[in-house]
C-alpha cells in the first residue's frame, strides 16, 4: 500500500479577525491568509458571499508588525459606554485600547477646492462654519479626555479660510496643549503673504501639514481638481522665508502618483523649512466615486517599498508605529542639507534588536528600549522629536549627540494607513491612536468616523442592532 497523498491548502491560515462586507458594511467573519508574500483577507456575508481582498504585498513585514504591538495607553476619561460593540460605540468607549495621539478638529465644511478625494466632501458650495463656542466644546471634551493633549490637528474644508481662525489658535494656545498643526491645501499661504507672517508669529508649536500630491499636472487634476504646482512652489517659498515647520502630505493613487513617491521625498529635502513628508494610500470614503479595490487601491506595504526605493530610508529604518504598527510605519533620520542618515541606522544591531518587542533580551537595555518606543510613537509629538532622538542616542556611549541638535536637524518619512471597507479590521481600529473630535465633544477614530458617523449611517445600524437586541 502506498502512503495517503494529503493535498495542502494553498495558504497559511493565520487567524481570524472580523471584517466588514465591502457591499453592505455589515460585520463579518474573516480569515487571514498568507499566500506567499501576500496577506489577504477571506471575508465571507450571508448575504453577498464570499470576497476575497489583499489587504498587504509584505507578509514579512505584516508579521513584523505584531512584534511592535505594545500595551496602550489609557484616556483619562471615556465619553461613551460599550453597548453594542466595536465599532458601534465609539465616543471614546471603554473597550478602545488606545488614547488620542492625534485629535483632528474640523472647523469648516467650506473649501476652495472640490477634490475628487475628499473624505469631507468639502467644496465651495459649503459655507458651514463652526462657532468658536463650538470649537471651545471639542477642544474641552479633548483636554478631559487627555489631561495635556500632544497634537491638535485644525482641519476642514479648508480652515484658513475660517473667519475666525487665529481666534481658533488662540484657543488652542489657552489650553494645555502641546503641539498644533494646520492641516491646508496652501492657497491663502501662496496667495497672501501677510497671512504667513502672522502664521510666523504663532511658530511655537506650530507645523503646517501641507497637502502636496504631486509634482505633475496630469495627477494633480486627477487627485484635486486643479493644476496646482505653482501654487504649491509659492507656499513653500513663503513658508521657507518664514521657516515655519512643514510637512508634506501626500495622498497616493494606485497609477496616479505612486511612481513619484521617491521624487517627492528627495523635493522636500530641498526645503530647509520641511520636516518630513506624510504618505496617505488614498482611502474610500467621501467623494471617492467609482473608487475600484483593483485599480485604485494602494497598499502601506507598496509605499513603503517606494519609500525604501528613493534611497533615503532603508529596509531597516522604516518601521512599525508602536501604537498603531499596522496602520503607520515611520523612519526617522538626522539631516545635513539634502543628506540624511537614519536614526535607526546609528543604533547598533544587537542594540536594535534588544528593544524589539518579543525578541531577545528586552530587558537588557530597559531604558533604551523606553526611548526607542518614546520615539517611535506618534504621540511623542512632531515637535519635540528632537529632544526624543536626543535621550535615545545619549543612550548609547558609542554614539555621539550632535551638537544644538534640533527639530531643524530632523526628517521623518510616515505612512498612514486609514481603514476603509476592504481592509477593516477590529483589532486594528480598536488600537487606532488617530482621532476625530465631533462638535458634541465625541472623540471617534478617524477610520470609523469616516465609515460610519460622517454620513449618519451609525444611527442606522445602531437602530438595527438595537432591534436585534430587543427580539
Amino acid at each position: 500500500m502506498t502512503e495517503l497523498q494529503r493535498k495542502a491548502r494553498n495558504y497559511i491560515f493565520w487567524g481570524q479577525t472580523q471584517s466588514l462586507c465591502e457591499t453592505c458594511l455589515a460585520p463579518v467573519a474573516t480569515k487571514i491568509q498568507i499566500h506567499g508574500n501576500e496577506v489577504w483577507y477571506e471575508k465571507r456575508c450571508e448575504q453577498h458571499g464570499v470576497q476575497s481582498t489583499l489587504v498587504s504585498t509584505d507578509a514579512a513585514y505584516w508579521r513584523l508588525c505584531k512584534d511592535f504591538i505594545k500595551p496602550g495607553d489609557m484616556p483619562q476619561r471615556f465619553q461613551s459606554r460599550t453597548e453594542f460593540g466595536c465599532p458601534y460605540d465609539c465616543g471614546l468607549c471603554p473597550d478602545h485600547e488606545q488614547h488620542s495621539c492625534l485629535a483632528l478638529i474640523e472647523i469648516t465644511e467650506h473649501c476652495n477646492l472640490t477634490c475628487p478625494v475628499c473624505f469631507a466632501e468639502s467644496s465651495p458650495a459649503r459655507t458651514t462654519f463652526a462657532p468658536l463656542a463650538k470649537v471651545e466644546k471639542m477642544l474641552d471634551a479633548l483636554v478631559a479626555s487627555e489631561g495635556e493633549p500632544d497634537l491638535v490637528q485644525i482641519s476642514g474644508g479648508e480652515p484658513t479660510l475660517h473667519p475666525g481662525f487665529f481666534d481658533i489658535l488662540a484657543a488652542v494656545r489657552a489650553r494645555p496643549i502641546r503641539h498644533v498643526m494646520i492641516n491646508t491645501n496652501g492657497l491663502r499661504i501662496a496667495r497672501e503673504p501677510d497671512f504667513v507672517a502672522r502664521l510666523a508669529e504663532n511658530r511655537r508649536g506650530l507645523e503646517i501639514y501641507l497637502q502636496f500630491d504631486s509634482l505633475e499636472r496630469e495627477a494633480l487634476i486627477n487627485l484635486r481638481g486643479a493644476d496646482l504646482r505653482r501654487i504649491r512652489q509659492q507656499a513653500l517659498e513663503n513658508l521657507e522665508r518664514h521657516g515655519l515647520s512643514t510637512s508634506l502630505v501626500v495622498t497616493v493613487k494606485r497609477g496616479v502618483n505612486d511612481h513619484e513617491i521617491g521624487d517627492i521625498v528627495r523635493h522636500a529635502l530641498k526645503w530647509k523649512c520641511v520636516r518630513g513628508v506624510t504618505l496617505q494610500p488614498v482611502q474610500d470614503a467621501g467623494r471617492n466615486e467609482n473608487f475600484s479595490k483593483h485599480t485604485d487601491r494602494i497598499m502601506l506595504s507598496e509605499i513603503r517599498k517606494r519609500v525604501i526605493e528613493s534611497g533615503v530610508f532603508g529596509e531597516a529604518d522604516m518601521i512599525p508605529l508602536p501604537c498603531n504598527p499596522e496602520g503607520i510605519s515611520i523612519g526617522y533620520g538626522l539631516r545635513n542639507g539634502e543628506s540624511v542618515l537614519p536614526v535607526t541606522s546609528v543604533i547598533p544591531r544587537e542594540q536594535l534588536l534588544a528593544v524589539m518587542p518579543n525578541t531577545i533580551s528586552p530587558e537588557k537595555y530597559p531604558e533604551l528600549r523606553d526611548k526607542f518606543v518614546e520615539l517611535f510613537s506618534l504621540s511623542s509629538g512632531p515637535l519635540n522629536t528632537s529632544e526624543r532622538v536626543a535621550q535615545l542616542l545619549c543612550c548609547l556611549p558609542q554614539v555621539e549627540v550632535p551638537q544644538g541638535l534640533s527639530y531643524e536637524n530632523i526628517f521623518r518619512v510616515t505612512i498612514v494607513q486609514f481603514l476603509d471597507r476592504f481592509n477593516f479590521c477590529i483589532g486594528n481600529v480598536k488600537r487606532s491612536c488617530i482621532h476625530f473630535v465631533t462638535e458634541k465633544g465625541a472623540i471617534i477614530p478617524f477610520d470609523t468616523y469616516n465609515l460610519f458617523y460622517r454620513n449618519g449611517q451609525i444611527d442606522q445600524i445602531r437602530a438595527r442592532l438595537s432591534g436585534k437586541t430587543r427580539t
